[in-house]
Parts: C-alpha cells; sequence; structure tokens
C-alpha cells in the first residue's frame, strides 16, 4: 500500500495487479513533482546583486513617490523640486530624465555633477529628501496577519514579516519569496533560520514599494 493510496493485491481479468500498482506510482510522482514546481523559478537572495538589497539602517534609499529637492550651487534657475515617478525617475533642466530610485541623496548628488558638467564649470549639486513615502507592499500566504503594509523605510523583509504577526502554524519556514518588478522581475527566496541568524546578511535585506512578501 502507498500512503493514501489502496491497491487491490487480486489481479483482474486481462489487468494484471503489477500493472495497477506502476500506474499508481506514477500518479503519485506526477503529483509531487507537480506540487514541488508551483512555486516557479527563484533566485536565491544571496544570488542578487547588492544594489537590489536595500541599505543599512544608518543610509536612507530614495524610493517612489519621494519628493526630492534637487539644488544647484549659484545656479538658481536650475533648482528642482520633483516627486520620483513609479518608474523611478525624475525630469531636471539641461539632463533630463534620471533614474532616482535605488540611490543614495550622496550618490545621486556626485552623478548629477557628472552630468552637469557638459554645461556648467564644477557644478555642485545637493539633493534632500523632503518628503520621504513610506513603503507599500503586501505580505501573503502563511503568515498571522496578511494584507498590505506601510513599513517606514529603511525597512527589511524580516520587519516586515514581524508586522504581518510571523509565520503562521502551517508555513514551510524554508519557502519565503519577496516578489519584484523593478528592475526587473524576480523572485528571490530566503528561508526563516536565515532571515533570524542573518546568514550571508540576509536580516539587512531591504523591502521596496511594490514588493510581495510570500509566505507559503
Amino acid at each position: 500500500m502507498l500512503k493514501g493510496i489502496s491497491i487491490a493485491t487480486s489481479s483482474a481479468k486481462g489487468f494484471p495487479s503489477r500493472a495497477l500498482v506502476i500506474i499508481a506510482v506514477v500518479a503519485v510522482l506526477s503529483t509531487s513533482v507537480a506540487a514541488c514546481s508551483s512555486s516557479g523559478p527563484f533566485i536565491w537572495y544571496n544570488e542578487v546583486p547588492k544594489t537590489e538589497w536595500g541599505a543599512p539602517p544608518s543610509e536612507y534609499v530614495i524610493g517612489v513617490a519621494d519628493g526630492l529637492s534637487i539644488k544647484i550651487y549659484e545656479q538658481e534657475n536650475l533648482t528642482t523640486a520633483a516627486a520620483v515617478r513609479s518608474d523611478g525617475r525624475v525630469a531636471l533642466p539641461l539632463v533630463g530624465e534620471v533614474v532616482a530610485a535605488g540611490k543614495h541623496p550622496y550618490a545621486l548628488a556626485r552623478e548629477l555633477e557628472g552630468r552637469y558638467k557638459e554645461f556648467i564649470v564644477s557644478p555642485r549639486v545637493t539633493v534632500n529628501v523632503e518628503k520621504p513615502q513610506p513603503a507599500s507592499i503586501s505580505v501573503v500566504g502563511e503568515v498571522n496577519k496578511a494584507g498590505p503594509l506601510q513599513v517606514e523605510p529603511p525597512a527589511t523583509l524580516l520587519q516586515a514579516i514581524a508586522l504581518a504577526g510571523g509565520p503562521s502554524e502551517y508555513a514551510d519556514r524554508s519557502r519565503i519569496f519577496i516578489i519584484r518588478r523593478q528592475p526587473e522581475f524576480r523572485k528571490i527566496r530566503f528561508t526563516y533560520e536565515a532571515l533570524v541568524e542573518n546568514k550571508a546578511g540576509a536580516a539587512f535585506f531591504g523591502v521596496r514599494t511594490g514588493d510581495v512578501v510570500l509566505v507559503e
């Protein structure tokens, strides 16, 4: 007898019991393979480029909908106040479209200085986040309080799971995912053990607006 399946041992006319056993085994294996592959392709968190990990708590990362103030020393006509669009960009005088989301304000300022050198001698740029926005994410699956969350940046995956009440008693703690759509679609896998024990820095992996956290 296979687990959960009862097989008659007597032979039917023209259909030996051995054939029934083989068919049952194939059916069980097919079901198991389908269940294991239901989550689709993924990559482990330690394979994700560090630029997509977020930032340590002491460093702010610009996010979508953040309100920025961008100033160029002695060039008041080029001062810009803009909110980061859903595509992560802002439009600036002279240099045009610039990706701001995912960067530190200091790093963005240095990048803009390089771009403005085509138009201005020795530009000095400052970038300030005037209106930081909380990250909007969703937590689904086997957690105690599934649903949308607003988390203050920089927020980590571990903090998001804690705000969702932690894994439920039915959760598979080896199958925790972030589903991320930008800068490209990724399904990133973690284990709860790696998160709580900070294996390979997992405890500091940050979440971003639009992320979906899935606990299977």
